[in-house]
């Protein structure tokens, strides 16, 4: 057995009677679990347990290999269409020059017309943890500078010894 494996299949269905389903969607009724397994085995198929908690269980007689690879094949499908979103960070300080700013924001505005979203964060050292208003005051400053391409996610917050303002761009309404 895999480790994965979380249906039982003919020997390892454990209930004396099960109510059992063709392939096609024959309807063979409640019967003993030998004759739902002798029915799977003629047409050359598995026995699937679907619904162990009815009662009687439910089985269906199906191509388990087939399923499991039509299955697998939807994930795959699903994984594909996902948009998986890339966080970049900047990082400042409250003692940063204007110059040093500008700077950072020249990247942070290629990171979010690239669509990737942008956390500034602003690090408190020592004493400047006495007065996180401080590093607020920072990223209140950097925010008009991105804010023609960007949306704010929420208000710079205190968190731990940052000070965070999550930030990604804005959406596109001419598509």
């Amino acid at each position: 057995m895999s480790k994965q494996k979380d249906v039982m299949l003919n020997d390892e269905i454990r209930a004396s009677e099960v109510r059992c389903i063709g392939d096609d969607g024959t309807q063979y009724g409640i019967i003993s679990r030998n004759e739902a397994l002798s029915i799977a085995e003629k047409m050359g198929l598995d026995l699937v347990l679907i619904a162990p908690e009815a009662t009687p269980p439910v089985c269906k007689v199906m191509d388990y290999g087939k399923f499991k690879y039509q299955q697998d094949k939807k994930l795959k499908e699903a994984k594909k269409k996902q948009k998986s979103i890339e966080i970049k960070e900047i990082k400042f300080s409250v003692k940063i020059a204007q110059n040093d700013v500008n700077y950072k924001i020249k990247h942070a505005r290629e990171f979010l017309e690239e669509g990737k979203h942008v956390k500034f964060r602003v690090f408190l050292r020592g004493r400047e943890m006495a007065n996180p208003q401080a590093g607020i005051d920072v990223l209140e400053r950097l925010w008009p500078l991105v804010e023609d391409i960007a949306d704010r996610d929420k208000a710079p917050a205190l968190e731990g010894r940052f000070v965070n303002m999550m930030t990604f761009p804005k959406k596109d309404n001419s598509k």
